[in-house]
């Protein structure tokens, strides 16, 4: 499916937000990190634990800037509504993958995270560890 120009700028504005926010020198910086997060922003982490503004930029400000962050994969995006963008990719760190799941909500010009979820999806591709995905229904 083709985006128009519109849902292709929309697209690309929250993808560009998603990866600075995975950026280990915006992420130690609680300002940085708070120009992308919506005010009612939303969490739920890998980890399983909830997080809402307050808490991740705690937890982002926590962050050495010279971490390198995790590989991103498979990152693509659509446009929901007028104002809201769904983004998903897979990202690799220490040998452990997840999926994530964003949604990005515009307020005026500015486009931020609205809401995240990152889920376990076990060991790194290539190891003997990872099975294929699963094409078919639930699990």
């Amino acid at each position: 499916m083709r985006l128009s120009d519109e849902e292709g700028r929309a697209v690309r504005a929250a993808m560009a937000g998603e990866l600075r926010l995975l950026e280990p020198a915006v992420r130690a910086s609680p300002d940085a990190v708070g120009e992308l997060l919506d005010p009612e922003f939303t969490e739920f982490g890998a980890s399983g634990r909830r997080y809402d503004r307050v808490s991740i930029l705690a937890v982002t400000s926590a962050v050495e800037d010279d971490d390198p962050g995790p590989d991103v994969s498979d990152l693509s995006g659509s446009m929901l509504a007028p104002d809201l963008v769904h983004l998903t990719y897979v990202t690799e760190r220490n040998g452990r993958l997840c999926r994530r799941s964003s949604l990005w909500r515009r307020t005026g010009e500015q486009w931020r995270l609205y809401f995240h979820q990152g889920t376990p999806a076990g060991p790194a591709r290539g190891t003997a560890e990872n099975p294929a995905d699963s094409r078919g229904g639930a699990a």
